[in-house]
């Protein structure tokens, strides 16, 4: 990947700051429903369950599979142009919620479906202001 302009960083709002603030220390935090214990992603004042608005947050493990992905070769953000293609996948995490997300430190032609991943580690993690993974024994 080559330096370019900065990334955009996403707005942090009352639902998703803890979220944020979670991710720039190199962990991976998810809503959990104190009612029906749910779990999910992405942050919002509601359970998509049972729409309960007694919420908690929970550290996830940072690993899981991909259930699908694609390779971007036009990005919306002239920051991103020099690192195409870019791998964007759905990652089905062990505490079983999916999420968006960058697959990084990969041969775009290696990618598959099922392949396991985890979450980059805080050093690293620091470069990208959303969660980003890697192929496991990457």
């Amino acid at each position: 990947m080559t330096a370019g302009p900065a990334y955009p960083r996403p707005r942090a709002d009352a639902d998703n700051r803890h979220f944020l603030d979670e991710w720039r220390e190199g962990r991976l935090a998810l809503q959990a429903c104190s009612s029906c214990g749910h779990k999910f992603f992405y942050a919002r004042p509601l359970c998509p369950n049972c729409w309960s608005d007694g919420l908690t947050w929970i550290s996830a493990k940072g690993e899981g599979e991909v259930v699908s992905f694609s390779l971007i070769y036009r990005p919306n953000d002239p920051a991103f142009l020099g690192e195409v293609p870019i791998a964007l996948a759905e990652v089905r995490l062990t505490e079983g919620v999916a999420l968006l997300a960058r697959i990084v430190d990969a041969n775009p032609a290696s990618i598959r479906t099922g392949m396991r991943v985890g979450l980059l580690p805080k050093a690293e993690a620091a470069r990208f202001p959303l969660p980003a993974f890697r192929p496991k024994g990457a």
